[in-house]
């Protein structure tokens, strides 16, 4: 019989060793009894601040509607944002501020717009100026003018009348050649043509300016106030206005971005002068619902407090839960009513904090 090397029955050793520690651990059925961390964990019990209640051990009793809601203000919020895109020149407002409808909230860099204004305004000067003078027709002193170069005129057609006259005469003798007859004759032709045309100029400036050219300047100064008002209308699609008087909440942007529309709204505003809450109540229970019905809210912030409202709104048809809580066994799948509790007492309250309300049947 050859002798084993040890090492390699040391090898068969460890690897009978493990083969049975591996049918143990299956065989083996698992252990129902906790070990000393266990125990003490489970003895822990969670203690509120000093000084402060858990708001658990305060739920009100009482036949009462309850449902989880969300503070805002009295219209909802308004996001705002800009109908162009462009870089914001300037930030108006900041949280907190309080405007009014038609205040600049921010303002779009907008020179090559107010250019174009600038020169629409000119374009509308001028074609004002061009109808007053159509309108007003010619002066005095213009109409003068144009007799006394028409009275000129004639003098000079009559002289020439007159030598054309005597040329002829004289050629019937022999005493002028037939180039000074002609010269005579074109001269005569030449200084009646002047006549005509500086008597048509006369009653011109007598008469004064055709309707139809009033007509034409005036419609020249109705396209140059449309090409201005489109150039303002420009303008003032870079400057963002409130559209209600309101806080501003929240603001998104800041000078030197560029904004893109369909983003982000730029700012957010609410009308903080009334806060509301709206609560989402279970379809079990909106039978119980009654506009003007009393009702206060509780918040995690506020333990101990009572903030009294009364019901001003019902909704005209069910939806699904818009607020979550942290409770892992909440069902999201339950259908909603909402219900909008005006809140008379409010200290403390901002909007978008949870909360929780509660209805009196």
């Amino acid at each position: 019989m050859k002798n084993i090397p040890w090492k390699t029955a040391a090898a068969g050793v460890a690897a009978a060793f493990m083969l049975t520690s591996v049918v143990r651990a299956v065989t083996a059925q698992p252990s129902t009894q906790p070990d000393a961390r266990d125990i003490q964990n489970g003895a822990r019990v969670e203690r509120p601040p000093a000084g402060r209640s858990d708001p658990r051990d305060e739920v009100p009793r009482g036949d009462l509607i309850a449902g989880n809601g969300v503070v805002e203000p009295a219209d909802r919020e308004t996001r705002v944002a800009a109908s162009v895109p462009g870089r914001l020149a300037r930030v108006a407002v900041r949280e907190g501020d309080r405007v009014h409808a038609g205040d600049v909230l921010a303002e779009l860099v907008s020179e090559p717009e107010q250019a174009a204004l600038a020169a629409a305004e000119a374009e509308v000067a001028v074609s004002a100026a061009e109808l007053a003078r159509a309108r007003r027709g010619t002066r005095i002193e213009d109409v003068d003018a144009a007799n006394a170069e028409a009275e000129a005129a004639r003098a000079r057609a009559s002289l020439s009348t007159d030598l054309l006259a005597r040329s002829t005469a004289l050629a019937r003798t022999g005493d002028a050649t037939q180039d000074e007859l002609d010269r005579a004759r074109r001269q005569s032709e030449a200084d009646q043509a002047t006549v005509r045309q500086l008597d048509a100029r006369r009653r011109l400036a007598v008469n004064g300016t055709r309707r139809e050219d009033i007509d034409v300047a005036a419609a020249r100064v109705r396209a140059a106030a449309a090409r201005r008002d489109q150039a303002r209308a420009n303008v003032d699609r870079l400057s963002v206005r409130s559209p209600i008087d309101a806080e501003v909440l929240f603001v998104r942007c800041r000078a030197g971005e560029y904004y893109v529309p369909g983003s982000e709204a730029l700012m957010i505003l609410g009308d903080t002068r009334t806060l509301r809450a709206r609560l989402d109540i279970d379809e079990r229970e909106i039978a119980r619902v009654r506009v003007g019905a009393a009702a206060f809210v509780t918040a995690d912030a506020f333990p101990g407090r009572r903030l009294a409202g009364r019901v001003v709104d019902v909704a005209r048809r069910f939806g699904r839960r818009n607020v979550r809580t942290d409770d892992p066994s909440e069902r999201i799948d339950t259908k909603v009513l909402e219900v909008v509790v005006e809140l008379t007492q409010r200290d403390g309250l901002v909007p978008g904090q949870r909360v929780v309300g509660y209805l009196s049947p």
